[in-house]
């Protein structure tokens, strides 16, 4: 055997044992009675990676710490109303995050997410992305109440990118480069993507161009077929390496390569010297399995790689900002994770309950309960959202003891799990089976579900703290700047300002606030 051959088993021997202690570890932890959702110290995601000899080198979640002994902020808003931010912390050290801080302090406004910070200490945090090669920049932010989510039992948010949304650091402190090895996880919503190019997650060009074949290296999430693809209509979790998304070996078509759509979506991409590898399972629950293992694509350009260091969220590495994702949590390592150590933290993923509560938040009608939704300005509180018994149009309109069943039934809705979003809700109506709320041109009507994405989005609102301090505000999440509202007595979906008569300022708070009261058609 020669040197350079036992060399480099001896380093995949080493890493095999420390993965095989941090598995152990994981393990006794569990059998001596540890509760997942104290999140014990020595049990998380990066301490895994520590143990099994490829430390994390950036570490990003909004909801919750990655490292045990982590007790500082884990992102940071900024509020529309007065331009104020504030660092949005855990609740205890290795813990969820704080947000009731965040509920707090954008309460009766709105907040983006200025800053999502790193936890591993090399300071490699995300901030708003730049403009680069193939748009211009500032990216937007992303609105800070847009992906509401349980986690541990404790609600959070997650990064909600729509299109044009991006964060980045050029800056980086400890990111592979070269074809120097690194592995890198994120939590996904597998309901939440498109074909644009590129909702990614990793490594990439420090100069905001592309700059050729191999100078990236990064998950992505989506269903675009312009470059790879895997089997079925996807999404895919496929490695975004400049020039190219592949789902194996092949630019194109790599059928071992399944979409994966789970609500919560692990996704792994690792790489070392022509060697690297897909891997991904439900955050939920069960392991990882194994998409791709193997060499570098059978395409020129990418062996050896040629990684720069940066890292990206929602974008290409170009700047590329046509795609969308939610982003729950993440990080990069050095040096190229065993399956056994993505394994643990899998498992530890798993053990922490995402989405598990109430869907809507805490004190919203459960979902398969029957609801009406109150007014809450001074003007309207009598009034309730219903729709039209003669059309489609949806309005606010008095409905007490005395008016019609018709009228009562009207003015009823079923709670159901969020058609785009099953942290958020859709409203069927109660007498008219199949048919749900949905905005169209920003206006309200009740319409048959036709299946496609684009009315799952218009049809899912995210019940959020009322603006007014009364009741809950319905957020839209596919416009995550606009809310119900009613205005002339008729509903809308209006921001806090804007080119529309809805979005009026005045009386916005009130009027997007809504108090779930007994359905009127029980």
């Amino acid at each position: 055997m020669s040197v350079p051959v036992f060399a480099h088993l001896q380093r995949h021997v080493r890493k095999w044992a420390l993965a095989f202690t941090a598995v152990a570890a994981l393990i006794a932890g569990v059998l001596a009675g540890t509760s997942p959702a104290s999140q014990a110290a020595g049990s998380l995601p990066c301490d895994i990676y520590q143990s099994g000899g490829t430390p994390c080198v950036a570490a990003h979640s909004t909801t919750r710490a990655l490292y045990g002994s982590y007790n500082g902020s884990l992102y940071q808003v900024r509020r529309a109303s007065d331009n104020a931010t504030q660092n949005i912390g855990v609740l205890s050290a290795g813990g969820y995050a704080n947000a009731a801080a965040q509920d707090s302090f954008c309460s009766g406004t709105t907040c983006v997410i200025t800053v999502i910070y790193d936890q591993s200490g090399r300071g490699n945090n995300l901030t708003q992305a730049p403009g680069g090669g193939a748009a211009g920049g500032p990216d937007n932010l992303a609105n800070a109440t847009a992906a509401p989510t349980m986690v541990g039992g404790h609600k959070a948010y997650g990064v909600f990118v729509a299109p044009g949304t991006g964060y980045r650091n050029d800056h980086t402190n400890g990111i592979a480069t070269g074809d120097n090895p690194e592995g890198m996880y994120a939590i996904f919503d597998g309901t939440h993507y498109n074909g644009g190019c590129c909702f990614d997650y990793g490594n990439a060009e420090t100069n905001n161009n592309d700059d050729g074949n191999g100078t990236m290296e990064a998950i992505y999430f989506g269903n675009i077929k312009v470059w790879g693809y895997g089997s079925g209509n996807g999404p895919w979790i496929m490695a975004d390496l400049e020039n190219g998304l592949f789902s194996g070996v092949n630019q194109h078509l790599n059928s071992g390569d399944p979409t994966i759509n789970y609500r919560y979506t692990t996704a792994i991409i690792k790489g070392e010297p022509n060697h690297w590898a897909i891997r991904g399972g439900n955050a939920q629950s069960g392991g990882l399995s194994t998409f791709y293992n193997g060499v570098r694509p059978n395409v020129s350009g990418y062996n050896p790689m040629k990684k720069q260091g940066a890292i990206i969220l929602g974008i290409g590495g170009d700047n590329s900002k046509g795609a969308q994702g939610t982003f729950y949590e993440g990080v990069m390592t050095s040096g190229y994770p065993s399956d056994a150590t993505e394994n643990a933290v899998q498992s530890n993923i798993n053990s922490v309950g995402y989405g598990n509560g109430s869907s809507g938040g805490t004190g919203f009608p459960s979902v398969g309960s029957k609801t009406s939704l109150r007014a809450t300005t001074s003007c309207c509180t009598g009034d309730y959202i219903k729709h039209d018994d003669a059309d489609s149009n949806v309005v606010i309109a008095a409905v007490n003891s005395s008016s019609s069943s018709t009228d009562k039934g009207d003015s009823t809705w079923i709670v159901r799990s969020g058609l785009a979003n099953s942290a958020c809700v859709s409203f069927e109506s109660a007498n008219s089976s199949g048919k749900y709320l949905r905005h169209y041109n920003y206006k309200l009507q009740l319409a048959a579900s036709d299946g496609s994405t684009t009315f799952q989005q218009d049809a899912t609102f995210c019940p959020q703290s009322g603006q007014n301090g009364q009741g809950f505000s319905l957020q839209s999440v596919n416009f995550p700047d606009k809310y119900l509202r009613h205005y002339n007595y008729n509903v809308y979906i209006a921001s806090n300002g804007g080119s529309n008569a809805w979005d009026s300022a005045t009386s916005w708070a009130d009027d997007v606030s809504w108090v779930p009261a007994s359905p009127w058609a029980p």
